[in-house]
């Protein structure tokens, strides 16, 4: 089957791939810039902005390492404004989304942030993001893309927008847990068979005909050329592939990073307990060995990242905070950093550019 265009809102796609939005700094200017230029979707996280270009854009930073000081400079409105700035310059005026945590602190202003910035779309997910219209309703025409990982998430989701807002998604994200971060299923949930991503993906296309034509986008362990045509055969229009753009030249997170995912066997790999109360998948690197020996670095909650941390007591929980231990991984500390990767991550090999992998997606090597 031959691989087609397709429309988010107002916005059309070339090519039926769409970058995961990958924080802190995996997936800023460079990364999403160029995804968008080969016809891609670029998306650019929004999280942890305030560590762009070694805290330059940070009104106020905490200690050596220039940690931002809560949520208004954790989520830095002029460094996401530069990040568009330079992502524009590389794609132009081709389509560029953002991806907003719905968990995160300051939702709605970082919603509005990203609409001035010049984002197209808003994909957002870490909670079902009821109030997502809400949060947009100053700019009509950007387009609103949530994740999803029932069916029946979607009917509640696509309820609520119809009748506070008389309003339906643009497109949704159907996730899998095999993705890399944050999954939208418990613990136990994401090995069960039924949850796997080609079996949630068909009830969704289904219910999303009970609500018009918006297209369905599966993500979370789709890695290749066949696990695409496998994805739009079940009946989505595109896919979102996170990790295995981590291997690109492009891609804006530290060396250090790519490395270890190069390195990765597949029995390291493993679903981890977070402060965001979800479990996350990653890389179990010398951050979570220190956790288990009670010698990983002491909590302190600086940034004021995500709500159900509850300023930093789940962090203490669970032994590390995230926004400190992501911040590590995009500064290249493997000593002390958190190392996000989909299930995938392991058959990683090479790191090569955003046009050579773009074009092995599409053509099948």
């Amino acid at each position: 089957m031959s691989f087609k265009s397709f429309k988010i809102g107002k916005y059309t796609i070339e090519k039926p791939i769409i970058q995961g939005g990958m924080g802190v700094g995996i997936s800023w200017d460079q990364l999403a810039g160029n995804v968008s230029l080969e016809g891609g979707l670029g998306v650019i996280s929004a999280v942890g902005t305030g560590v762009y270009k070694n805290r330059a854009y940070a009104e106020k930073t905490v200690g050596k390492e220039k940690r931002p000081l809560d949520a208004i400079n954790f989520y830095s409105y002029s460094a996401l404004k530069k990040i568009f700035e330079n992502a524009r310059k590389i794609c132009g005026n081709k389509p560029l989304a953002v991806n907003i945590l719905y968990a995160q602190n300051d939702y709605n202003r970082v919603v509005a942030d990203a609409c001035k910035a010049g984002a197209d779309i808003i994909i957002t997910g870490a909670g079902l993001p009821l109030t997502m219209p809400e949060a947009a309703k100053d700019y009509p025409d950007v387009a609103l893309v949530p994740i999803v990982s029932t069916a029946k998430a979607l009917r509640i989701l696509c309820r609520r927008w119809k009748k506070t807002h008389n309003r339906l998604p643009d497109a949704v994200i159907v996730e899998g847990p095999l993705s890399g971060g944050h999954q939208g299923f418990k613990y136990e949930e994401c090995f069960l068979p039924e949850n796997q991503l080609e079996n949630i993906l068909p009830p969704v296309v289904e219910e999303a005909k009970n609500w018009g034509s918006m297209p369905i986008i599966a993500a979370g362990g789709v890695w290749n050329h066949n696990d695409i045509q496998k994805m739009l055969e079940l009946g989505a229009s595109a896919v979102q592939m996170g990790t295995r753009f981590i291997g690109t030249i492009e891609c804006d997170v530290s060396d250090v990073m790519k490395q270890m995912l190069v390195e990765a066997k597949e029995e390291e790999i493993k679903l981890f307990k977070s402060p965001v109360g979800y479990p996350a998948r990653g890389i179990k690197s010398q951050l979570h060995r220190d956790i288990e020996k009670g010698t990983a670095p002491k909590v302190a909650c600086i940034s004021n990242c995500v709500a159900p941390c509850n300023r930093g007591e789940e962090a203490k929980v669970v032994g590390y905070c995230i926004a400190d231990r992501l911040t590590d991984a995009y500064d290249g500390i493997a000593e002390t950093g958190l190392f996000f990767t989909g299930s995938n991550g392991y058959k990683l090999n090479e790191i090569i550019t955003v046009k050579e992998l773009m074009d092995k997606l599409m053509n099948g090597e």
